[in-house]
């Protein structure tokens, strides 16, 4: 499912919030956005454990935290967001003891289902030399070239995904780091015979 086709997904889960059912909204929103933000964070983490590990540190946030969204953007947009910061969380939290987890039942089995049901994909000669690629990207770069690339969102909601907790992020400063890494990865490709 793209950002820009979910709407029926964005108004029943707007109609959950505003019945304050909290379980049934972060339910509606596992289910439709997990699949595509486990993919995301299989991307960027580029490990399938790790991802998943992260997917569950995101659910888990998702659940607690969705009675807090403010409709300031999509949900799907605020739901990554919320992964992005799992990601980030992760890289904080490298070498330093894990969290105790949520272990609600009900985000366990959706987490599972997810999980279960997201292929990680067929490999190719071609795709493991793209792998190869991303795989010289740091995680904000990945991040950045799946958000805008693969999902193509607009900047406003890549700015948004990707910004300081409580800051904003410049479009404009997004646009030239997106320049420098299309320009890098244009090298890459030539480098690896990528066409």
């Amino acid at each position: 499912m793209s950002l820009a086709s979910s709407q029926a997904t964005e108004e029943k889960i707007a109609a959950l919030l505003g019945a304050r059912d909290w379980a049934g909204a972060s339910t509606v929103a596992l289910r439709a956005y997990g699949p595509p933000i486990l993919t995301y964070l299989r991307s960027v983490l580029r490990d399938d454990d790790l991802a998943g590990d992260v997917f569950s540190r995101f659910a888990e946030k998702l659940w607690r935290s969705v009675g807090d969204f403010r409709g300031e953007c999509a949900f799907a947009t605020w739901a990554y967001r919320l992964a992005w910061f799992a990601v980030r969380e992760h890289k904080r939290a490298e070498g330093r003891r894990r969290e105790q987890r949520l272990g609600t039942d009900a985000v366990e089995q959706i987490v599972q289902e997810v999980r279960e049901s997201t292929a990680t994909g067929i490999h190719t000669d071609a795709k493991d030399r793209w792998a190869r690629i991303k795989g010289s990207l740091d995680p904000f770069e990945r991040s950045l070239l799946l958000l805008r690339v693969e999902k193509g969102l607009p900047w406003k909601d890549v700015a948004r995904i990707m910004a300081e907790e409580g800051e904003e992020l410049a479009e404009a400063a997004l646009r030239k780091r997106f320049a420098r890494l299309r320009a890098r990865l244009h090298k890459l490709a030539r480098d690896e015979g990528v066409r």
